[in-house]
């Protein structure tokens, strides 16, 4: 008959709730009572389900991800390309991808996290959609555990990563619209805990300031990154008694929003009203009128960070820490021709 965990806890003498704790590397066991329970299992050929291969060579063969995602069901094709990006590269070296949801800064989420790393259930993380004070990145470098980010955080410690300058990328949007005429632009923005909006703000502003355009509270309005989102923020921004001519979103989606309620008060985009976004989603192309957006390389980014994590895995010191990329402005008809 082959071992069980409960032959293991008794040679030990110990509960099998212990053994099984040690086995994953929970770290309230002591390091001398796991060595004990790592020996005793590799002697008597115990090999719980899952385990094997940490039992071996501590390893899982697996990076993990979980999405920052408030709704049952996500409809953000940033995910989707993000997703794609990582299992390509993870694949390529013969590894597994672990992809779980949970609203961000939840205790769910938390606890996925703990289980993830204590666990052993992966030997890596991804992150993304970073926050400006990040549990998440005081967690795994308090625990020493190997991950990356796209995008960073406003603490004093960071993850190494990949770095969009939406700052520029924002001025620049801004300055495409001067040029087109417009001095009544509005922003619609995203959730205030994360480090994006901050950035794609700042950039917006520092837009306006650099065309001598006096900044207008009344024209920043919040978003939640969804079409919803846009759309909602778009009809107060029209509702104004002196409404813009141009409106920015903090994303594609919300950019898209923004589109359909302009169509529905009879605006036609791209004459009467511009609407610009960012990400560079493939929906963008095929709005009408085609949406202008500053493009990000989401899945070559998602493949790229693999690649840091893996060398960080390795033991290996990262060539640059810190990757800055310059999102590429794609002129479309939804800010005229």
């Amino acid at each position: 008959m082959p071992v069980t965990i409960r032959d293991v806890a008794r040679a030990l003498n110990l509960s099998i709730t212990t053994v099984s704790r040690a086995l994953d590397d929970y770290d309230d066991v002591a390091e001398e009572t796991r060595q004990r329970v790592i020996r005793a299992a590799q002697e008597m050929g115990y090999v719980p389900r899952g385990a094997a291969r940490q039992l071996r060579r501590r390893r899982a063969d697996a990076i993990g991800y979980i999405m920052p995602v408030s709704q049952p069901r996500f409809t953000d094709p940033f995910f989707s390309e993000f997703i794609a990006g990582l299992g390509d590269e993870v694949a390529s070296h013969n590894l597994d991808l672990l992809v779980s949801t949970a609203a961000p800064d939840d205790a769910a989420e938390q606890q996925i996290y703990e289980r993830w790393v204590q666990g052993r259930r992966v030997d890596g993380m991804v992150l993304c959609r970073m926050r400006v004070h990040d549990w998440r990145v005081q967690y795994l470098l308090k625990r020493e555990f190997p991950a990356v980010a796209l995008g960073h955080t406003l603490m004093p410690q960071d993850l190494p990563g990949i770095e969009m300058d939406a700052r520029t990328g924002f001025a620049a949007l801004v300055h495409h619209l001067v040029e087109r005429g417009h001095r009544r632009i509005a922003y619609i923005g995203a959730p205030p805990s994360l480090t994006l909006q901050v950035d794609r703000l700042a950039g917006y502003r520092h837009g306006l300031t650099e065309a001598g355009i006096a900044f207008d509270p009344a024209l920043v309005v919040a978003g939640d990154l969804t079409r919803p989102g846009g759309y909602l923020a778009a009809q107060r921004l029209l509702d104004l008694p002196e409404p813009p001519t141009a409106i920015i979103g903090a994303n594609d989606l919300t950019a898209i929003g923004a589109m359909r309620a302009a169509h529905e008060r009879g605006l036609v985009v791209g004459r009467d009203l511009a609407v610009a976004g960012y990400d560079g989603i493939e929906d963008a192309e095929h709005t009408q009128p085609p949406l202008t957006t500053l493009r990000q390389p989401t899945y070559e980014h998602a493949r790229r960070l693999v690649q840091m994590l893996l060398t960080l895995i390795a033991g290996e010191p990262l060539t640059e820490r810190q990757i800055v990329a310059q999102p590429e402005l794609l002129v479309r008809g939804s800010t005229g021709q």
